[in-house]
């Protein structure tokens, strides 16, 4: 299919989870659909989603509910080869990689098209960069009703959507992105790097030095090894410095801009705009290891706010 860009878009890599309960008829029938951070792989967040549609089984299988629950999720353009026809390269000669409104523009194309046909509600549910994609795509629900009008809420976890540019890690991307050579070359010294580890040798440096799960040293050793994927992230995060300019604890987040986000929010309206701050010192990246603890709380968020018991 035709996409951004100038690029032709493949197969964009899904992860599906449907309800048991999905032909049950008289149940709402609710889409679940997750968006994810950068880099915008689906499968990092697989074992969130099992969980999540564990959960979820269990409280369609109250007497009560009303209920049933479709999980899709799916990656953000550019992360994987096979999701676009051309290899990246400068223009005008190549086809550079995807912009941060390339991806918004994807997603709200996939929102306005058959995958959410026959749904009561759609729920969104954005981590990091994928709150603010989220976002995005309901400014474009609010100008355009008929694209996606089961668009009911969001849920926004972690999100980078306010000043990304200012947060600890924002400023270290700021400061590659401002240094020309660095910004027009970061993308290869990556690349030419990589290409000295072996993958066994990386994924068992991911596993035993930095200890990650396996799920996680499997999906990130795909990722570092693809032809593409690096410099899709690099390029789409210089992106989001320059356009995410408007959250204690989360390197992706500024502090103040945070503090500044909740205090607008309060009084909001009781059922408009809800801010749950963490105190526990879960990590930006949940989805490495506390995807089952995070999927509790977001599963109470569902119910609370789409229906359920």
């Amino acid at each position: 299919m035709g996409g951004p860009n100038g690029h032709k878009v493949l197969t964009v890599p899904t992860y599906t989870l449907p309800s048991s309960h999905k032909d049950g008829a008289r149940r709402d029938k609710v889409l679940i659909f997750f968006i994810p951070g950068n880099p915008g792989l689906i499968a990092y967040y697989q074992p969130f989603l099992n969980t999540l549609r564990a959960l979820l089984n269990e409280a369609e299988s109250h007497p009560s509910s009303t209920t049933s629950y479709h999980i899709h999720g799916q990656n953000l353009l550019g992360f994987t080869d096979t999701d676009h026809a051309v290899p990246f390269g400068p223009r005008p000669h190549a086809i550079p990689p995807f912009t941060l409104e390339d991806q918004i523009t994807h997603v709200s194309s996939t929102l306005a098209g058959t995958l959410t046909a026959g749904f009561a509600k759609v729920l969104l549910i954005g981590h990091s960069v994928g709150a603010y994609i989220a976002i995005e795509a309901f400014h474009r629900h609010h100008v355009s009703r008929k694209a996606t009008p089961s668009l009911h809420s969001a849920i926004l976890l972690f999100p980078t959507i306010s000043h990304i540019a200012r947060s600890p890690n924002g400023k270290r991307l700021s400061l590659l992105a401002d240094t020309p050579f660095l910004d027009r070359n970061a993308h290869r010294f990556a690349r030419w790097f990589l290409l000295l580890w072996p993958s066994f040798l990386l994924y068992a440096f991911l596993r035993v030095i930095l200890r990650l799960p396996a799920q996680g040293a499997r999906v990130t050793t795909s990722w570092l090894k693809s032809r593409d994927g690096v410099w899709q992230a690099l390029h789409m995060g210089k992106d989001e410095m320059r356009t995410i300019t408007e959250e204690r604890g989360d390197r992706w987040v500024a502090d103040e801009c945070r503090e500044e986000f909740v205090e607008r929010r309060r009084g909001e309206g009781k059922g408009r705009v809800r801010v749950v701050v963490d105190e526990g010192g879960l990590p930006h990246a949940f989805c490495l290891r506390h995807g089952e603890e995070v999927a509790g709380k977001v599963k109470e968020w569902v119910v609370d706010m789409v229906g359920g018991v």
